[in-house]
């Protein structure tokens, strides 16, 4: 039976910027067996399965290449713009709700169309604070030196569904050089840890327009770089939250530019930095091409 599929640009309003994602809908007859060997053959960062649900509107899984992910930001923004485009929201004066089950939990979204886009806020899941690391070891596992690294805060993971390695870092120059010169290394390291990758940043925008600019740079296989990475941006919100490294709880987060797919993330972090509650990202997504897909190869 051929699958609704559409190829959307998250966190962009025009195509070929932000991050690139895979929607199935109608995925409820696919195994998890299936999922996964699409999104290996696919290859892109995420691909998405949209299915029934009876905790939330949809239920849906992200899988990487490699592995399934409990929660990832740029598909979430994804899977909300094909449903608005595909008939499947109630929309009142351009505006929908919905809740999207997710292995992490279930996560609200609103939905707003322009045009042939969509702006997407999704709320992300109360943060959790994990493992902190040597700032030594970071520093050396991923090719800069000790004082590349933001004064008085250690790396540390924090998860909004998918636990993130964060690593502030001071300058441009810096994020530049981020890489990882022994690959065994690196994969010890995170074996060893306690996150999926790690999302190194500097608080300086890309542009004038942004307040944070970062990147993703170990997604599976072989270390490659996300355009922008949304679960990871809801973590680093959380983490400047809390160790009082923003002036207030709204800012512009950027990711990609220096990829050629540039894109942006209005954010907000909802709570004191000691009791935060959860956290708001809003991302624009563009249909890139769209149809209905038949799987012809099966288990």
């Amino acid at each position: 039976m051929p699958h609704p599929f559409f190829w959307i640009d998250a966190f962009t309003s025009v195509a070929y910027g932000g991050n690139p994602c895979a929607v199935f809908l109608e995925a409820d007859g696919l195994s998890a067996s299936q999922m996964q060997r699409l999104a290996r053959e696919i290859n892109l960062s995420e691909t998405a399965f949209v299915s029934r649900s009876k905790r939330a509107d949809f239920e849906a899984r992200y899988f990487t290449p490699e592995e399934e992910l409990p929660f990832a930001g740029h598909p979430t923004i994804a899977v909300a713009h094909a449903l608005a485009r595909s008939g499947r929201l109630s929309f009142v004066d351009k505006l929908a709700t919905a809740r999207l089950g997710l292995p992490a939990g279930v996560i609200p979204l609103r939905v707003r169309v322009s045009g042939s886009g969509s702006e997407v806020t999704m709320s992300q899941l109360k943060p959790r604070f994990l493992r902190r690391y040597d700032r030594a070891e970071v520093a050396g596992i991923f090719g800069l030196r000790v004082d590349d690294l933001l004064d008085d805060v250690s790396p540390q993971t924090v998860s909004t569904g998918t636990p993130i390695l964060m690593v502030a870092l001071k300058t441009h120059e810096a994020l530049k050089r981020v890489h990882y010169p022994d690959p065994a290394r690196y994969a010890e390291f995170k074996t060893s840890g306690d996150f999926f990758y790690p999302h190194h940043f500097v608080l300086r925008g890309a542009t004038e327009g942004g307040t944070t600019f970062a990147r993703s740079v170990a997604l599976p296989p072989g270390g490659l770089e996300d355009p922008f990475t949304g679960s990871s941006t809801g973590c680093m919100a959380a983490y400047l939250w809390k160790h009082g490294l923003l002036a207030k709880p709204r800012f512009v987060a950027q990711q990609g530019h220096w990829m050629k797919r540039p894109g942006e993330a209005q954010v907000e972090v909802i709570g004191p930095p000691g009791d935060i509650e959860r956290v708001e990202l809003s991302g624009a997504a563009t249909t890139v091409f769209a149809g209905e897909l038949e799987i012809l190869a099966r288990d």
